[in-house]
């Protein structure tokens, strides 16, 4: 099982890399430009490459790891800069909103130039009979009433949250599904968060909440659900199985970058610091053109 440690350990390599060569060849305590921050883009992407290709290193040493860690944190600003600048992201809990992890996701939007758009706390286990009598004669709920139809509801209601626009479902359904609700429904999002602070669901639920992903991860911006290290059930397994990119340590510098990458169009997968993590614990570079510049 690769830890928290190990994950840092492998970085470490990348980053006191670029200490050298940043510090010395652009020196990132001056004022930054686009040129310089295109560079150290590319130093970053070229050492992960060599990174993988020797992933089979098997320890570094205690100041290696501090020294990779007071890194990361001096150039997570460059990186994370105005690279979301002007997106409207919408955040999505499923279950109560938590002050920490909630915290964490504006971090990474102050950060990023980032907006929330809108915001919706959902409650579950969902109320099956009551969401159907509530859509009893709205045409837009053709074929989606019923327990068999519970999963396609739920991804009608995933993409109209992500699309925006006419959203019948939503404006029928908000109050009951929905404790807390900010913003409005009809600007699109330009990216969605998805955070999983209730236990993992059964039944009717789960099938629910799998379709919601899968509607959310259908829509053409980018949707990541995200989680913290310590989190006691974990729902990147959920998210991955709807097709969502995952990021499992949102809570921390390198999970915030992540995040803002994926959010700014990077490869789409899993990744973070726990085994769930099968992509690495940072996503490709994306290009600038996919990055809003």
């Amino acid at each position: 099982m690769f830890d928290l440690r190990y994950h840092v350990a492998s970085l470490a390599a990348v980053f006191l890399a670029l200490i050298i060569g940043i510090l010395v060849g652009v020196g990132i305590s001056g004022p930054v430009d686009n040129q310089k921050t295109k560079f150290l883009e590319a130093q970053v992407a070229k050492y992960q490459r060599q990174l993988d290709q020797t992933a089979s290193q098997s320890s570094v040493n205690a100041r290696e790891e501090q020294a990779a860690l007071a890194y990361i944190n001096e150039t997570y600003p460059v990186l994370a800069r105005n690279r979301l600048r002007g997106k409207q992201i919408a955040v999505v809990f499923v279950g109560p909103v938590k002050e920490g992890i909630r915290s964490s996701v504006n971090r990474l939007f102050l950060d990023s130039g980032a907006q929330q758009l809108r915001l919706r706390a959902l409650n579950v286990p969902i109320e099956g009979r009551q969401l159907d009598a509530s859509l009893r004669g709205q045409p837009a709920a053709a074929g989606l009433r019923g327990r068999k139809n519970v999963e396609e509801l739920g991804r009608a209601l995933g993409q109209e949250l992500a699309l925006g626009g006419d959203t019948p479902l939503w404006d029928t359904l908000g109050e009951a599904l929905a404790n807390d609700r900010q913003g409005p429904n009809k600007p699109p999002a330009d990216g969605v968060v998805v955070v999983r602070t209730a236990d993992p669901q059964r039944g009717a639920t789960s099938r629910f909440l799998l379709g919601l992903y899968s509607g959310l991860g259908d829509a053409a911006a980018p949707a990541v659900g995200v989680e913290q290290t310590d989190a006691a059930a974990p729902a990147t397994k959920a998210f991955a199985q709807a097709g969502l990119s995952s990021v499992d340590d949102v809570d921390t510098v390198v999970g915030r970058l992540a995040t803002v990458l994926l959010l700014a169009g990077a490869s789409t997968g899993q990744y973070g610091v726990k085994d769930s993590a099968t992509n690495g614990a940072l996503p490709p570079w994306p290009t600038r053109s996919a990055a809003g510049g």
